[in-house]
This record gives structure tokens, sequence and C-alpha cells, in this order.
């Protein structure tokens, strides 16, 4: 029993270093867009609707733009939600979670892995942007908590501590 829970440990420790050392590509999830086509400052933009806070930025485009995976991983969802409208959910590097939503359709219908690059989409108005003009709406979210973000006069402190600002990711 003992070395059947050190090889699951070992496993378990080699495995989440891999999530770590893996490759990250800091792609443009819109085809074309370029920095001026969203606001910078909307990422934690308080208040906002129905969220309270903007998770996220909003990357403006023609409607039916294609939209790629703005680095490669593992599609773990592909489909429709209430405030997202048509959806993307992707595992990538560095355990962390891009989400792409108000999709026009999505070409994902299944589970799997994705090359940067590689078309999951194309700009919409699904969801809570119906009647707004044709946006991804991008976010980035980390399966752990950084610390050090930590600010707590900060409106929603502990979960900013898991989301990483997508101007940042698609910047650097």
């Amino acid at each position: 029993m003992k070395k059947l829970l050190y090889r699951t440990t070992i496993t378990a420790l080699m495995i989440f270093t891999f999530g770590f050392v893996l490759p990250e590509k800091n792609q443009m999830p819109v085809q074309g867009a370029t920095v001026k086509d969203w606001n910078d400052k909307s990422f934690w933009y308080y208040p906002w609707g129905r969220s309270g806070v903007h998770r996220g930025i909003d990357i403006f485009a023609k409607e039916g733009t294609p939209v790629v995976a703005s680095t490669g991983g593992f599609v773990f969802y592909s489909g429709k939600i209430s405030m997202g409208g048509n959806v993307v959910l992707m595992l990538g590097p560095k355990w962390r979670f891009h989400y792409f939503a108000h999709l026009q359709s999505s070409d994902n219908r299944r589970v799997g892995f994705v090359d940067a690059g590689q078309q999951i989409g194309s700009v919409g108005t699904s969801g809570n942007a119906v009647g707004k003009s044709p946006h991804l709406h991008y976010s980035i979210k980390s399966l752990y908590p950084r610390f050090w973000l930590y600010k707590p006069k900060l409106m929603y402190a502990s979960q900013k501590m898991y989301y990483v600002d997508p101007n940042k990711f698609l910047k650097g």
C-alpha cells in the first residue's frame, strides 16, 4: 500500500510539474485583431452587469471573424451556457483555463487537444451579448490561487487571485 501511495504521489507531482514546463504560446485569439480592438482597462472593471466585475476583455471584430486558440491546450467544453452563449473552455500550459465566449459558432464539438492558432469558433453576439456589438469575451483563470495578488481593498479580491490579466498575456 505504501508503494502504491508513493508511486501515485510521484506521478501526480510529475503531471503537475509538466503543466508548468509546457511552452505557452501567446496568440491573439481573434484573427486580424490588434490591441486597439479592446479596452485594456476593462479587465477587472467594476461594476459590470450581473457578474459584478468584468473578469476578462472584450475583443471587438466583425461577426464571423475566426477565433483561434490563444495557446495550445485541451478543450474541456464546447457548447452553450446562459451568459456566455456559445463558449469554448480550454486548459492550457501553467494550469490556466482559457475561456472564449459570445461565439457565433464553435468549431470544436468535442473535447480534445488543439494547437495555438487552430480555429475554435467565430466572433458573435451569443449569450448576454445579444443586441451588442460582435465581440469575443476572453478570460484566463488559474487553477491555483496566486496569493501575491491579494489586495483586501479590491472589489472581489479573493477571486482576483485566480484570474490572469488577458492584456498582459496577449501583449507579453
